[in-house]
Protein backbone atom coordinates (compact mmCIF):
# COMPACT_ATOMS: atom_id res chain seq x y z
CA UNK A 1 0.00 0.00 0.00
CA UNK A 2 2.87 2.36 0.80
CA UNK A 3 4.43 1.72 -2.60
CA UNK A 4 1.13 2.55 -4.32
CA UNK A 5 0.85 5.83 -2.43
CA UNK A 6 4.43 6.74 -3.32
CA UNK A 7 3.85 5.83 -6.97
CA UNK A 8 0.78 8.08 -7.12
CA UNK A 9 2.75 10.88 -5.46
CA UNK A 10 5.53 10.53 -8.04
CA UNK A 11 2.99 10.45 -10.86
CA UNK A 12 1.70 13.85 -9.70
CA UNK A 13 5.21 15.26 -9.26
CA UNK A 14 6.55 13.92 -12.56
CA UNK A 15 3.56 14.93 -14.67
CA UNK A 16 3.56 18.28 -12.87
CA UNK A 17 7.19 18.64 -13.92
CA UNK A 18 6.22 17.93 -17.52
CA UNK A 19 3.53 20.60 -17.29
CA UNK A 20 5.97 23.14 -15.83
CA UNK A 21 8.55 22.26 -18.48
CA UNK A 22 5.96 22.69 -21.22
CA UNK A 23 5.00 26.09 -19.84
CA UNK A 24 8.67 27.15 -19.63
CA UNK A 25 9.46 26.22 -23.22
CA UNK A 26 7.46 29.15 -24.58
CA UNK A 27 5.82 27.43 -27.61
CA UNK A 28 9.12 25.59 -28.12
CA UNK A 29 8.49 22.99 -30.83
CA UNK A 30 6.15 25.30 -32.76
CA UNK A 31 8.29 28.43 -32.44
CA UNK A 32 9.88 29.88 -35.56
CA UNK A 33 13.30 29.52 -33.88
CA UNK A 34 12.92 25.76 -33.56
CA UNK A 35 11.16 25.08 -36.85
CA UNK A 36 13.87 26.99 -38.74
CA UNK A 37 16.70 24.95 -37.22
CA UNK A 38 18.42 22.23 -39.20
CA UNK A 39 17.01 19.20 -37.40
CA UNK A 40 18.18 15.61 -37.47
CA UNK A 41 16.57 13.46 -40.16
CA UNK A 42 15.49 11.03 -37.41
CA UNK A 43 13.56 13.70 -35.47
CA UNK A 44 10.23 12.07 -34.54
CA UNK A 45 6.82 13.54 -35.29
CA UNK A 46 5.52 15.88 -32.59
CA UNK A 47 3.00 13.41 -31.13
CA UNK A 48 5.82 10.92 -30.40
CA UNK A 49 7.25 13.26 -27.77
CA UNK A 50 4.00 13.33 -25.79
CA UNK A 51 3.53 9.57 -26.05
CA UNK A 52 7.14 8.89 -25.08
CA UNK A 53 7.06 11.18 -22.05
CA UNK A 54 3.78 9.68 -20.87
CA UNK A 55 5.23 6.16 -20.94
CA UNK A 56 8.52 7.32 -19.43
CA UNK A 57 6.91 9.13 -16.51
CA UNK A 58 4.56 6.26 -15.70
CA UNK A 59 7.47 3.79 -15.65
CA UNK A 60 9.72 6.20 -13.74
CA UNK A 61 7.02 6.86 -11.14
CA UNK A 62 6.47 3.13 -10.54
CA UNK A 63 10.25 2.68 -10.22
CA UNK A 64 10.54 5.57 -7.75
CA UNK A 65 7.56 4.36 -5.72
CA UNK A 66 9.30 1.02 -5.26
CA UNK A 67 12.71 2.59 -4.62
CA UNK A 68 11.55 5.03 -1.95
CA UNK A 69 9.91 2.23 0.07
CA UNK A 70 13.25 0.47 0.51
CA UNK A 71 16.07 3.01 0.43
CA UNK A 72 17.69 5.89 2.31
CA UNK A 73 15.24 8.63 1.53
CA UNK A 74 17.36 11.73 2.15
CA UNK A 75 19.94 10.79 -0.46
CA UNK A 76 17.22 9.78 -2.91
CA UNK A 77 15.27 12.99 -2.33
CA UNK A 78 18.36 15.04 -3.16
CA UNK A 79 19.06 12.99 -6.30
CA UNK A 80 15.42 13.20 -7.36
CA UNK A 81 15.34 16.98 -6.84
CA UNK A 82 18.44 17.41 -8.99
CA UNK A 83 16.82 15.20 -11.63
CA UNK A 84 13.58 17.20 -11.47
CA UNK A 85 15.39 20.53 -11.88
CA UNK A 86 17.44 19.24 -14.81
CA UNK A 87 14.42 17.67 -16.51
CA UNK A 88 12.28 20.79 -16.20
CA UNK A 89 15.21 23.14 -16.82
CA UNK A 90 16.13 21.61 -20.18
CA UNK A 91 12.90 22.93 -21.68
CA UNK A 92 13.64 26.45 -20.50
CA UNK A 93 17.29 26.55 -21.51
CA UNK A 94 16.89 24.84 -24.89
CA UNK A 95 13.57 26.19 -26.18
CA UNK A 96 13.16 29.47 -24.31
CA UNK A 97 16.76 30.70 -24.04
CA UNK A 98 18.11 28.85 -27.14
CA UNK A 99 21.14 27.61 -25.20
CA UNK A 100 21.74 24.49 -27.28
CA UNK A 101 25.11 23.54 -25.74
CA UNK A 102 23.78 23.99 -22.22
CA UNK A 103 20.79 21.84 -23.18
CA UNK A 104 23.17 19.12 -24.32
CA UNK A 105 25.06 19.28 -21.02
CA UNK A 106 21.76 18.96 -19.14
CA UNK A 107 20.81 15.88 -21.18
CA UNK A 108 24.18 14.28 -20.45
CA UNK A 109 23.71 14.94 -16.72
CA UNK A 110 20.16 13.55 -16.86
CA UNK A 111 21.45 10.42 -18.58
CA UNK A 112 24.10 10.03 -15.88
CA UNK A 113 21.44 10.31 -13.16
CA UNK A 114 19.17 7.74 -14.79
CA UNK A 115 22.16 5.42 -15.22
CA UNK A 116 22.94 5.95 -11.54
CA UNK A 117 19.40 4.89 -10.67
CA UNK A 118 19.74 1.85 -12.94
CA UNK A 119 23.22 0.63 -12.00
CA UNK A 120 23.58 1.77 -8.39
CA UNK A 121 20.13 2.05 -6.81
CA UNK A 122 18.42 -0.60 -8.89
CA UNK A 123 21.09 -3.28 -8.86
CA UNK A 124 19.04 -5.78 -6.85
CA UNK A 125 15.61 -4.94 -8.25
CA UNK A 126 13.82 -6.03 -11.38
CA UNK A 127 12.04 -2.66 -11.25
CA UNK A 128 15.18 -1.07 -12.70
CA UNK A 129 14.09 -2.25 -16.16
CA UNK A 130 11.33 0.34 -15.98
CA UNK A 131 14.10 2.88 -16.56
CA UNK A 132 14.98 1.50 -20.00
CA UNK A 133 12.43 3.66 -21.91
CA UNK A 134 13.85 6.73 -20.16
CA UNK A 135 17.43 5.72 -20.98
CA UNK A 136 16.53 5.09 -24.61
CA UNK A 137 14.67 8.38 -24.92
CA UNK A 138 17.57 10.30 -23.39
CA UNK A 139 19.90 8.77 -25.97
CA UNK A 140 17.56 9.89 -28.74
CA UNK A 141 17.12 13.36 -27.22
CA UNK A 142 20.87 13.74 -26.80
CA UNK A 143 21.47 12.81 -30.43
CA UNK A 144 18.82 15.30 -31.58
CA UNK A 145 20.28 18.06 -29.41
CA UNK A 146 23.84 17.27 -30.59
CA UNK A 147 22.74 17.32 -34.23
CA UNK A 148 21.19 20.76 -33.76
CA UNK A 149 24.32 22.01 -32.02
CA UNK A 150 26.59 20.81 -34.83
CA UNK A 151 24.40 21.79 -37.80
CA UNK A 152 23.22 25.24 -36.74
Amino acid sequence: MKQLKLTVLFLFINFGGLAIGSWLMNNGPTSSWYTNLNQAPWTPEGWVFGAAWTIIMICFSVYLGQLFVKQNRLKLIIIFCVHFILNVGWNYFFFNQHLILFGLIILILLTALICYYFFKEGKASHYKYLLLPYMLWLCIATSLNLYILIHN
